[in-house]
């Protein structure tokens, strides 16, 4: 270093040590919204929903207006147009199958993506209430949640902070395609604004333990719906559905949901049980089964019956 470098170095040292031996202090361009030793440890209002925000998914409209909803499950189509064939064949919301089928995150987000708007939004159910599972089922779009095997309240607590962004839940803000404007980035209010108040989350009792903390699940702030799983109250329970003791399964589920103002969720053949406001349908295989048979009426299953051959006796 030069003499006249060294100099002035050692000038801007001595003066800073001096201006702050006087008492003084260096102007501060950020100062603290509050005096220190003030608890300003509280959420703050940059990412409130504007004043008026209305709801803008249905299925959550339909929700808090107690009307029944349904759900339409793609089960383990990876062709965006089976999906979207089911997205506007008249479900409220599609139930995308991530728990019991193989298929990635990056195949669902593009069927998601391929008809965003269409008549049955986005939802799904994840594998388990993991950080990972839903941050990636929301930020790829989901609307409506699903978390089977719902056993504690913990169980439940975590779901929530994974759906929710603050200061409801723990969500981080990393982007995906639910930001995009061609998706829901141009919603009224703005995404992130207002999806915590348009999502759906739906916990599934499954199991007698959950039955037995179903009350205290369903109390969880956050949770939309507790789902009555029919067929693995059972698996998990060793009851038969329609046994006394699986129908006290049933109602257990019944009066925590209800007793805590959430809505009821089971299998579309209880779509006539007292309470129960929102259905899984059957698959993408089933639907195609029962539209071909609506379609043809007396015509269906009238093949021609040859002797022989590949399709002799079919």
């Amino acid at each position: 270093m030069t003499r006249v470098g060294l100099g002035v170095l050692i000038a801007v040292t001595l003066g800073a040590a001096t201006f702050l031996a006087q008492g003084q202090q260096p102007a501060n361009n950020f100062p603290l919204a509050a005096p220190a030793g003030k608890d300003n440890w509280k959420y703050g209002p940059a990412f409130n929903a504007p004043a008026g925000s209305k709801i803008w998914n249905p299925v959550k409209l339909k929700m808090m207006a107690g009307q029944k909803v349904t759900g339409g499950t793609v089960f383990s189509a990876t062709d965006p147009t089976t999906y979207c064939a089911m997205a506007n064949a008249g479900y409220d919301f599609i139930w995308t199958e991530q728990q019991h089928d193989g298929r990635d995150w990056e195949l669902t987000s593009r069927l998601w993506r391929t008809c965003p708007h269409a008549k049955a939004v986005p939802g799904v159910r994840v594998a388990y209430a993991d950080e990972r599972e839903i941050q990636h089922a929301m930020d790829a779009g989901a609307l409506v949640v699903v978390v089977p095997t719902i056993d504690t309240v913990e169980e439940a607590i975590a779901a929530r902070d994974w759906v929710y962004f603050p200061p409801l839940g723990k969500r981080s803000q990393g982007g995906g395609q639910a930001f995009d404007p061609a998706v829901f980035g141009g919603v009224p209010g703005g995404y992130r604004q207002t999806i915590n108040d348009n999502i759906v989350l739906v916990l599934m009792i499954e199991t007698l333990e959950g039955a037995k903390n179903a009350a205290e699940i369903a109390k969880v702030p956050g949770v939309t719906a507790l789902f009555a799983a029919s067929g693995d109250l059972g698996n998990f329970s060793g009851y038969a559905q329609g046994s006394p003791d699986y129908e006290r399964l049933i109602n257990i589920v019944h009066d925590a949901a209800i007793g805590a103002g959430k809505r009821l969720c089971g299998p579309l053949a209880w779509r006539d049980r007292p309470d129960f406001t929102c259905f899984q349908a059957g698959t993408e295989t089933a639907a195609i089964a029962r539209g071909v048979a609506a379609e043809l009426g007396p015509l269906a299953n009238t093949q021609g019956k040859p002797e022989v051959g590949p399709f002799a006796g079919k």
